[in-house]
């Protein structure tokens, strides 16, 4: 879970520890800050001394696949699920 409301973030919490006490899967609780630099990352970015490696970009339908080659470990780069059909780069 990423964000949410007071609620459903306490609620995880609650629940969450019970069901790791009582049940076979186990659920952890991890908070995290937001990243106090991120307006200097802006800057990289568009001064253009960061640059995304995006390896392959793969269609929705197409997201097993993209699954199975990241999990492979051959990625050089960002794998890219993109909502519209695109070919891959």
């Amino acid at each position: 879970m990423v964000g949410g409301s007071t609620a459903a973030i306490f609620q995880a919490i609650t629940l969450g520890t019970w069901f790791s006490k009582t049940g076979r899967q186990k659920l952890g609780v991890l908070a995290h800050k937001p990243n106090q630099d991120l307006a200097f990352m802006v800057e990289l970015f568009e001064a253009g001394k960061v640059v995304p490696m995006i390896d392959r970009r793969y269609s929705l339908p197409e997201v097993p696949e993209a699954f199975r080659y990241f999990s492979e470990g051959h990625a050089k780069g960002k794998v890219v699920v993109t909502l519209e059909q695109n070919n891959r780069a």
